[in-house]
């Protein structure tokens, strides 16, 4: 009855990525960046793997609970390791404003 409908709509369907690949995935965007040790960078990408899916169970819990739904998309993966190099750079930019002001 209304074909415009079906023929107008896409569906996305979501995935929970593995641990495997959010860590890959954390290891490629971090290795932008140069950390002491590559064990740091290591340490890094294992907890941003383990935040995403922390989150993810956290988003059954809320449609267990409240009967709607809450998504975490590769969009949302990615907008985490960029907004974590936003801030490492923001704050060692600090630092090294207070650096040479000590010099």
């Amino acid at each position: 009855m209304f074909p415009g409908i079906i023929n107008c709509t896409t569906l996305d369907y979501f995935f929970d990525w593995p641990r495997d690949a959010l860590v890959n995935v954390a290891n490629r965007f971090l290795g932008e960046i140069q950390f002491p040790t590559e064990e740091i960078m290591a340490a890094i990408a294992e907890n941003m793997a383990t935040t995403h899916l922390s989150i993810a169970a956290a988003n059954t819990d809320f449609k267990d609970m409240e009967r709607r739904f809450n998504y975490t998309t590769p969009t949302s993966y990615l907008e985490l390791i960029n907004f974590y190099k936003a801030l490492l750079g923001k704050k060692q930019g600090k630092i090294e404003n207070q650096i040479e002001r000590l010099e």
